[in-house]
């Protein structure tokens, strides 16, 4: 998926994009870069900073947590047009999981600074992209309970 067009076409399909337009989109589509990772092989690690927001584009990935006495548990798998590190967008935190790709995965990755200059450019993007995240943590949130 080298080119910007067929990144806007991929993009559209995503559920935290559904409220941009195509214009927005393109923006987002120009500021993605491609990264492949092997089975086995992590994409993020717990506890070191964020890099920025994934969203696959095929293959698929697993979080895993390791919570403070060693035990390591499953928090969450993904699969093509999913996305995770939505939070390292907002902020400079640390990883919550350690995410791994579980066979060949081929990802499209956003940088935070490259997500920031697009929302000071654009207000109305923030505020769609935002409502999304609200709506998926609350999402999370109801889970738990």
């Amino acid at each position: 998926m080298p080119n910007a067009e067929n990144i806007l076409q991929f993009l559209q399909r995503v559920p935290l994009f559904q409220g941009l337009n195509n214009r927005q989109l393109r923006k987002l589509a120009e500021r993605f870069v491609e990264r492949r990772y092997a089975a086995g092989q992590e994409m993020v690690t717990q506890g070191q900073g964020g890099e920025g927001f994934f969203l696959l584009v095929s293959g698929r990935a697993e979080a895993i947590r390791t919570r403070a006495d060693g035990e390591k548990v499953m928090v969450n798998s993904f699969g093509p047009a999913d996305f995770f590190g939505e939070l390292a967008l907002l902020d400079e935190g640390i990883r919550t999981a350690t995410v791994t790709a579980t066979e060949p995965t081929e990802c499209l990755v956003l940088t935070r600074w490259d997500f920031l200059s697009i929302l000071k450019e654009d207000a109305q993007m923030a505020v769609a992209i935002l409502q999304e995240l609200a709506r998926r943590f609350r999402m999370a949130l109801d889970r738990l309970q």
